[in-house]
């Protein structure tokens, strides 16, 4: 067995343990593999083990991998997400390239990923990105912007709206942890009230695994966890 499909077992492991401790069923949280700066042999490595769902930052990265593990696994079907910020001008190979964009912050991105989305593909599944922490360096809208955002972004056709992805400030501290994923899940569960048919909650990391499954995260987002440590160049 790779060392990646063992760092898979174990993941595996955790997401079981937390959905246990929080009396909900493991089909309930996906686990999206983050492969950014991961070469594409990893991805296939980790599709061999079992996992279809890979999260990316780096547009041109990206879609150099997409092609090269198209190549290698042609048999498989996955499932890309995009989870990085979104600049004007990358908006058009995101939509195309895409299943899942996790980062939305903005109108005017969202308008862009809808007119540029080929419609043979059908519509882009999308998150609002919501600056939970209130920090001045994090991407995101605010609590106060989005439910109008929302309301927008909902209208707009070859989208469609599945909820909120957030990355709160970092802390060691539970308590602290789950404080700023309840907060996200309060307003996940608001535009469900108001009328939205919103189903995921995009929220967790290595090291807020099981804070953010206590909170009713449907997706976590893994890498290092899996792919070993990250070399920047």
């Amino acid at each position: 067995m790779s060392i990646i499909a063992e760092n898979l077992q174990a993941v595996e492991a955790t997401i079981a343990a937390a959905c246990a401790a929080s009396n909900r069923g493991r089909e309930t949280v996906q686990l999206l593999a983050v492969s950014k700066t991961f070469p594409a042999e990893a991805v296939v490595e980790a599709i061999a083990a079992g996992q279809r769902a890979f999260g990316e930052n780096y547009l041109q990265e990206a879609l150099d991998k997409m092609q090269e593990v198209a190549r290698l696994q042609p048999e498989t079907p996955v499932s890309w997400h995009f989870i990085g910020p979104i600049q004007s001008n990358k908006t058009r190979p995101i939509a195309a390239s895409f299943q899942w964009v996790h980062t939305v912050e903005r109108l005017k991105i969202a308008q862009r990923l809808s007119e540029q989305r080929p419609p043979e593909l059908g519509p882009l599944d999308i998150c609002l990105q919501v600056n939970i922490s209130g920090e001045a360096s994090k991407s995101g809208a605010s609590e106060a912007e989005l439910p109008e955002l929302a309301r927008q972004v909902v209208a707009l056709p070859n989208l469609r709206l599945r909820g909120l992805m957030a990355i709160p400030e970092p802390t060691t501290i539970e308590a602290e942890q789950r404080a700023a994923f309840a907060r996200l899940r309060g307003l996940y569960e608001g535009l469900k009230k108001s009328g939205l048919a919103l189903d995921t909650l995009s929220i967790g990391m290595s090291g807020d695994l099981k804070a953010a499954i206590a909170e009713g995260a449907t997706v976590v987002r893994i890498g290092s966890a899996i792919f070993g440590a990250r070399h920047y160049e």
